[in-house]
């Protein structure tokens, strides 16, 4: 008689385990091969350089190892290495700025085994933000979900609730991200967002990685080299910091994620005159400036400021007004501890990808400024639709993006509600929702008076 046999896949908390009691390499080489691959390439769209990534990907499997007996079962172990990696790559980037701008063009020419589509070109620089930009257990259902390619039924086991809420989870975490990358000039469908996300997310790892990977994990980071251990010390402080951030968090009412800055403030010595320096801001000087990232003392009075395709520029600025291009947060969502410089600033990011992420890492050279992510309850002003027929709502104008911005008026030609709902933020000093559902452009002309501003101020 014939006899079938298999063998059940142990889950990972059981190769975790194995490890932790029996220093069992071959249970943490299954490990390594599982999550290699997801840890790499997310630490290659924050570098650009494979030796780099490759490194930090060294690191966190070190971490895990350092861990094993201690993470709960109720971890996802996908999610938090893909955290962890996402931690450790800003941390190896920190003060990278100049290196970064370089490897950037670097990056998008590396990859040459396969071309790349123009939607992931627009999406790899901002995904990380993006996916930091989500709670923990949101974060966890889309690396399960996009990341993994796990079914519903596998997404809710993990997370410990029924398919159907698991469900809706993802639809509720992809809607997120979708007015994440919005709000930053990307607009794709929901379904073209996350399906550029499942196919290019993850890719293979250098084929000698894992043994290399899991050698160095397994002696928990004691045959590291000196540039290692430091990248280590500093994933595990900031894992500390974030761990406790999140336990000071609140939880209740009406709940917005709202930038909280402690801002150490170092003024700008250094100043030249740039040829961008300009009485008034626009499109055309925007993009004839060479790509660079500055923030300097201001040349002239306010003289506006705008963006096209992903590059800003602002002529006589506070600095409450470059914050959100850098972060993506408006400042009526920001709080800092100690006032921030009183002077006004030129600047401009005019990268041809990322220019966001560099623009955090000068304000962070410049200033010393260090941000975090808090939970906290407020007011907020709801934007709805009256009248979708309105004269001053009409379909967007091929002509490219432009806003004049008042203190009691907003015009944009070929403009999303995001840059409205953001303007009447700033004007207001109160978040605003954006709950029209309109997800195209308009060319939008709205208006208000000061009695509306007193009421609402």
């Amino acid at each position: 008689m014939d006899i079938m046999g298999w063998m059940i896949e142990p889950d990972d908390h059981e190769l975790m385990g194995e490890f932790a009691r029996n220093g069992s390499e071959s249970a943490f080489a299954r490990l390594v091969a599982r999550y290699v691959n997801l840890v790499h390439s997310t630490a290659f769209r924050f570098t650009g350089n494979s030796h780099h990534a490759e490194e930090i990907t060294q690191v966190v499997f070190i971490i895990l190892a350092r861990k094993a007996g201690k993470l709960s079962s109720r971890v996802v172990l996908s999610g938090w290495l893909y955290q962890v990696a996402r931690l450790t790559s800003a941390n190896f980037m920190k003060g990278e700025i100049r290196r970064q701008l370089r490897q950037q063009e670097a990056y998008m020419q590396s990859v040459v085994e396969k071309p790349e589509s123009p939607d992931w070109k627009a999406v790899a620089p901002l995904l990380e933000d993006a996916m930091g930009s989500l709670g923990k257990t949101d974060r966890n259902a889309v690396v399960l979900r996009y990341f993994e390619n796990k079914s519903a039924k596998e997404i809710g086991a993990a997370l410990r609730m029924n398919e159907e809420t698991a469900r809706r989870r993802v639809n509720r975490a992809v809607e997120k991200l979708r007015k994440f990358f919005a709000a930053r000039g990307v607009t794709l469908s929901s379904g073209s967002l996350m399906a550029t996300i499942s196919a290019n997310s993850v890719k293979a790892a250098p084929a000698a990685l894992a043994k290399v990977v899991t050698f160095a994990a397994v002696s928990k980071g004691a045959t590291a080299s000196a540039s290692t251990l430091p990248l280590i010390k500093g994933a595990l402080k900031i894992m500390a910091y974030t761990k406790t951030k999140a336990a000071v968090a609140i939880f209740a009412g009406v709940l917005l994620t709202v930038g909280t800055a402690t801002v150490t403030i170092k003024e700008i010595q250094e100043h030249r005159s740039y040829s961008w320096e300009v009485p008034k801001w626009s499109p055309r000087v925007l993009t004839d400036t060479p790509p660079q990232v500055r923030i300097v003392p201001a040349k002239f009075p306010r003289g506006g400021m705008g963006w096209v395709d992903g590059k800003v520029m602002g002529i006589g600025q506070p600095l409450s007004n470059i914050f959100p291009h850098a972060y993506g947060i408006n400042w009526a969502r920001t709080f800092c501890k100690v006032p921030l410089p009183s002077g006004n600033y030129d600047f401009v990011a005019n990268l041809s990808e990322g220019s966001a992420l560099a623009l955090q890492r000068e304000i962070e050279r410049k200033f010393d400024l260090r941000v975090r992510r808090e939970t906290r309850e407020t007011d907020v002003l709801l934007l709805t639709v009256r009248n979708t027929d309105a004269p001053g709502l009409k379909p967007a104008s091929s002509l490219p993006m432009q806003l004049t911005e008042d203190s009691n008026r907003f015009l944009g030609r070929n403009s999303s509600i995001i840059n409205l709902s953001g303007f009447l933020e700033s004007c207001f000093q109160m978040p605003v929702i954006d709950g029209t559902g309109l997800t195209q452009n308009f060319d939008i002309d709205c208006k208000w008076n000061q009695q509306i501003r007193r009421m609402i101020v």
